[in-house]
């Protein structure tokens, strides 16, 4: 570890080492820069010295204060546009989910309509050849209906998961937009 020396007229010569320089130095320069600031500001305008070093003291926390605003404002607006993306993403997902739903339902409503009608022409027919067949059709017809109706459940599920999704989205952006304020 490399080492500093330090002296001042009236004390020995003391050896420390950088890192206890370095936050002895930063406490001090702070302390330092406050005294000097209060100084200049108490001074008055009487010395026109004075008065450029406090401008230019001023100018700088100014500068100082319009970046660190403008670095917290871009900070700001990126969580904001990632939630909007996270939203428009779970709003195409739903509309996806809301359209495969719809040619779910429509399907479903052939297949009943076609067990209707073959539940009634089974009724006119009386041939064993065609009751076998339509058996099997209606055997078949039900099962997709189940199937389909299982679908259909599943895709409600995810239709209210995605509104979920969609209402924590909503209170995370007022959220952020409070804490913004």
């Amino acid at each position: 570890m490399s080492s500093v020396l330090s002296h001042n007229k009236d004390q020995p010569r003391i050896r420390k080492t950088l890192s206890d320089s370095s936050t002895s130095s930063t406490a001090s320069t702070k302390s330092q820069k406050h005294e000097k600031l209060s100084r200049l500001s108490s001074s008055g305008s009487s010395d026109v010295s004075n008065d450029s070093s406090t401008n230019h003291a001023e100018s700088y926390f100014l500068r100082r204060e319009n970046r660190l605003s403008a670095r917290k404002k871009a900070e700001e607006e990126s969580a904001n546009n990632d939630y909007k993306k996270m939203y428009e993403k779970a709003l195409a997902t739903n509309h996806r989910l809301k359209s495969r739903l719809e040619t779910s339902k429509q399907e479903l409503a052939m297949i009943q309509d076609q067990l209707q009608r073959t539940q009634k022409g089974r009724a006119e027919d009386c041939s064993s050849n065609m009751l076998e067949t339509e058996k099997k059709e209606s055997w078949s017809i039900k099962k997709r209906i189940t199937d389909l109706e299982e679908q259909l459940k599943v895709k409600a599920e995810l239709n209210m998961e995605n509104q979920r999704l969609k209402d924590e989205n909503g209170a995370l952006i007022r959220v952020i937009t409070k804490l913004s304020k």
